[in-house]
């Protein structure tokens, strides 16, 4: 059972850092959509990050908020699975700390994404996200795209696909890490397209990322990423090639 709590509150973090799935384009409000919840939350950028305010995320996905030292913990709701398998009655579930930080050990369901290989895919997405931002920003404000950002985002990223690879031990999570593979790929072709632009001094338009085919590509597969992970199952839907 702590093994299923802990891996919840890995999806829910994986489902914040994939706050870019919900884009909107310069002079446009972009906003946060939970999957399973009405409602959607107002998203604030800042030095190329997405924010929203805590609060409000806590009372869309009718979660508690509450302070542990430094940290602010939030509290998932009890699902009725959860509520009717409980070993003892007034049993108290387990808090999803905001934090990337996640104890070892525990076997994941047969066929589905393990633990371990969700720290690592979350660990990924983080660093295409902030990679995207920066690409996005440049593009949107006109500032030159170069080789040594650009170059210092693929490496990071690289290495981090790396390490999601050697924590794939099911068939599904082998089948997620192609996906991911796919989105590291497609990152470093548009990065490429623009990087050629600057290097023959063609003209970028500041909203020339608007509906990119494969800005768009990365976009939808990151958002079947975030259905997967939701699920803990693989499930490719096309989106991802």
């Amino acid at each position: 059972m702590e093994s299923k709590r802990l891996r919840t509150g890995l999806i829910f973090v994986l489902l914040l850092c994939s706050l870019f799935l919900v884009t909107g384009r310069a002079g446009q409000q972009r906003i946060l959509l939970v999957t399973g919840r009405t409602g959607e939350l107002a998203v604030v950028e800042m030095d190329g990050r997405s924010y929203v305010e805590v609060q409000a995320l806590a009372k869309l996905t009718n979660s508690s908020l509450s302070f542990s030292g430094n940290r602010m913990v939030l509290t998932l709701p009890e699902s009725p699975t959860r509520r009717e398998s409980a070993a003892s009655p007034g049993s108290q579930p387990a808090p999803a700390v905001l934090s990337r930080e996640t104890s070892s050990g525990g076997q994941p369901a047969p066929g589905g994404l393990s633990k371990e290989f969700i720290r690592a895919g979350i660990e990924d997405m983080s660093i295409v996200r902030e990679w995207r931002s920066a690409l996005t920003n440049a593009v949107q404000r006109g500032y030159p795209v170069t080789d040594d950002w650009i170059g210092s985002f693929r490496d990071q990223a690289r290495t981090s696909l790396r390490l999601v690879g050697v924590a794939a031990t099911t068939d599904s999570d082998r089948n997620a890490f192609q996906l991911l593979t796919n989105v590291f790929n497609n990152m470093n072709k548009l990065s490429d397209q623009f990087l050629e632009a600057n290097r023959t001094r063609t003209y970028i338009a500041p909203d020339a990322l608007n509906n990119h085919p494969l800005d768009q590509r990365i976009l939808n597969c990151a958002h079947s990423l975030a259905a997967m992970a939701a699920n803990g199952q693989f499930m490719d839907d096309g989106s991802c090639h």
